[in-house]
């Protein structure tokens, strides 16, 4: 028996691959169907059936186009119903893969159809929980993603997933190694561990929402409290996860399309495409296309895409660094994003040559921030980080303008003012600079630089309070 967790750190996202006796199951996979063909033709094996924990809300998953090259099975949960063929299997029901079992753990709460599967060796052992978005390392699955679908109220989902736990999980061995669909940065939970495995018993101990003495309306309070809004592209790609999408072969093709700059600024002035640059965001600010977005390839590249472009349907050209374009029209797909019509060929270096129109946002450091927020030059500072962070400390008199928002509160800002916009690296405020020029923000300033460097530099601070402290006081 093989077990392969395939992570993928953008989207905090663990998918598996299980093979025995030249068999194989893959559950909850991403988009592209390339790894796991690849990995069961190493094996000589074949994929028997692909296995989906629940309608993911966070990344579309790769059932369908993988159903379709290999020929296995969809399965998923009890209650599931989908606009392509699948089996919806009953709780308890059991699957052969090889010398080994997987059965069904019908284990509703983060959404209606959330199952679990629990891998038997060949002797009917318990060996493994492949448990989806209902039980994390140090977390639990969020209870408010499925309100709208349903009806049903975020504490209603909240008592089904602490029946689920407590009635079909914490009844397994402690020794059932725990398998979660994702980590920590996952926006599927809220304070979720950066290991991705763990043994049962060892979240029984460790996890709060395991706790033995918990009341069920401890559970519900507990799980409930501190939940941010989920990101506004959750609802859609479960949506598609549900009624099916088109081929990642058609996406693949139409988006990996070279574009001279000639033709790129052609295509881009004729279709009104949004222009994405993922390049690194200190080459980004160095000089761009005018009216592009900066989203970086190398930070939580998909995540702040389904957060910030509101339309799915939003056709795309992409500016990337050499070699890295056909991943970027990839990991747009992860999330929906399936209309990149091109990319421009060369890069920015390209456009630059040809003497094209550059944009560019202007930034600062630490030292230099410092001056003029001493000499009361920087009157109006934005932090564009989380609520959470914002409360623990911030910039005396900085706003709290959180990037997951931006969309929704940059009215609350005035396009004739001077800005200087700052995070804790750099990357989410030039994220909502390039965001804020393309919507007629002309003076803003980026402040490339930390909280702890600001302190370092004697800028005021409000009083840190301990994120634990924050949880508490909400509650």
């Amino acid at each position: 028996m093989k077990i392969e967790q395939i992570y993928t750190g953008c989207l905090a996202q663990g998918a598996y691959y299980i093979e025995s006796a030249g068999e194989a199951a893959i559950i909850d996979p991403l988009r592209e169907t390339a790894p796991y063909l690849e990995r069961a033709h190493q094996d000589n094996a074949t994929i028997k059936y692909i296995f989906e924990t629940h309608f993911h809300a966070d990344f579309v998953s790769g059932h369908i186009d993988l159903a379709r090259k290999s020929g296995a099975t969809i399965v998923y949960g009890p209650t599931a119903k989908t606009d392509f063929e699948k089996h919806e299997a009953t709780d308890g029901e059991k699957f052969q893969i090889g010398k080994v079992t997987i059965e069904v753990l019908h284990t509703p709460g983060h959404t209606p159809e959330s199952t679990c599967y629990l891998l038997r060796d060949e002797d009917g052992k318990p060996n493994a929980l492949f448990s989806g978005d209902t039980l994390f390392i140090g977390d639990v699955g969020r209870p408010d993603l499925a309100q709208k679908a349903t009806g049903l109220t975020q504490d209603d989902l909240a008592g089904w997933l602490f029946d689920s736990l407590r009635n079909k999980v914490m009844t397994l061995p402690d020794d059932v190694i725990v398998y979660p669909a994702h980590g920590a940065g996952s926006a599927c939970g809220k304070n979720m561990s950066s290991e991705t495995w763990d043994t049962l018993g060892n979240q029984k101990r460790t996890n709060y929402a395991l706790r033995a003495d918990m009341t069920k309306q401890e559970f519900i309070t507990e799980v409930t409290t501190g939940l941010m809004a989920p990101p506004q592209y959750f609802a859609k790609n479960a949506a598609m996860n549900k009624k099916g999408y088109e081929s990642i072969d058609v996406v693949m093709e139409r988006g990996a399309h070279p574009l001279d700059p000639n033709a790129f600024e052609e295509v881009a002035n004729s279709t009104g495409a949004l222009i994405l640059d993922v390049r690194d965001n200190d080459v980004f600010v160095e000089g761009f296309i005018p009216n592009a977005i900066f989203i970086g390839i190398d930070g939580g590249f998909a995540p702040w895409v389904g957060a910030l472009i509101p339309d799915l349907k939003q056709e795309i050209l992409i500016v990337a660094p050499e070699g890295r374009e056909e991943e970027t029209v990839m990991r747009l797909a992860r999330v929906g994003y399936d209309n990149a019509i091109g990319y421009l060929k060369g890069g920015f270096p390209a456009w630059k040559a040809a003497g094209k129109e550059v944009d560019m946002v202007t930034s600062i450091d630490t030292a230099e921030f410092a001056k003029r927020y001493l000499a009361g030059e920087a009157s109006k500072v934005l932090d564009v980080r989380k609520p959470g962070e914002f409360a623990g400390e911030h910039v005396d008199k900085a706003k709290s303008l959180p990037l997951d928002f931006l969309n929704l509160q940059m009215e609350e800002i005035a396009r004739d003012q001077e800005y200087y916009l700052h995070c804790r690296t750099g990357y989410r405020s030039t994220i909502a600079a390039s965001i804020l020029k393309a919507r007629g923000f002309d003076k803003l300033i980026n402040v490339i630089g930390s909280i702890d460097d600001f302190a370092a530099a004697g800028i005021p601070l409000t009083d840190y309070v301990c994120p634990s402290t924050l949880a508490k006081e909400k509650a």
